[in-house]
């Protein structure tokens, strides 16, 4: 079974996220900072009269040296109810947060098709991002494709985590 997934840079790593899970990507950055909130909170957005709570994913995953994004993105994610309702998630069995959130990334790349038998278990520590963050690794032509466990991510209880 072929699995899409939209992709993004962070640094030089590429990443993936099911395009399932995936309700826009928005490349308005008008992020209004927050403050007392944990470093990897960039702040909120408002997305069409709605609040979008923005994660810095570089930040979220412990991924140092970034530099100045050229063409950042806000990857804004289903809420639970919307993947609760689609029958295409029913085998999907993370809990995803019921309010909006978005992921802050470099670069949006391609959507992209890949089958399910050539996505591996991660190694330990791939790319220094801890290893509950990732569901897999496939082997893409000229590099690797690391699949994020967005649920993981923005999971109220590993937001405490850094």
């Amino acid at each position: 079974m072929d699995r899409q997934f939209v992709t993004f840079k962070l640094g030089d790593d590429t990443f993936g996220i099911d395009i399932l899970l995936v309700r826009e990507i928005n490349r308005n950055m008008d992020i209004t900072a927050v403050n007392r909130c944990p470093d990897f909170v960039s702040g909120l957005l408002n997305l069409r009269g709605q609040v979008v709570t923005v994660l810095d994913l570089a930040v979220r995953l412990g991924i140092q040296g970034q530099e100045e994004r050229k063409h950042p993105s806000c990857v804004v994610l289903k809420t639970s109810s919307e993947v609760e309702r689609n029958p295409m998630l029913a085998h999907y069995t993370d809990k995803m947060p019921s309010d909006l959130v978005g992921l802050l990334v470099d670069e949006i790349g391609d959507v992209i098709s890949v089958e399910n038998t050539e996505i591996e278990p991660p190694a330990i520590h791939s790319s220094g991002v801890a290893s509950k963050f990732i569901e897999g690794v496939a082997k893409l032509e000229k590099h690797l494709l690391i699949i994020l466990r967005v649920a993981h991510i923005v999971a109220v209880e590993h937001l405490a985590e850094a």
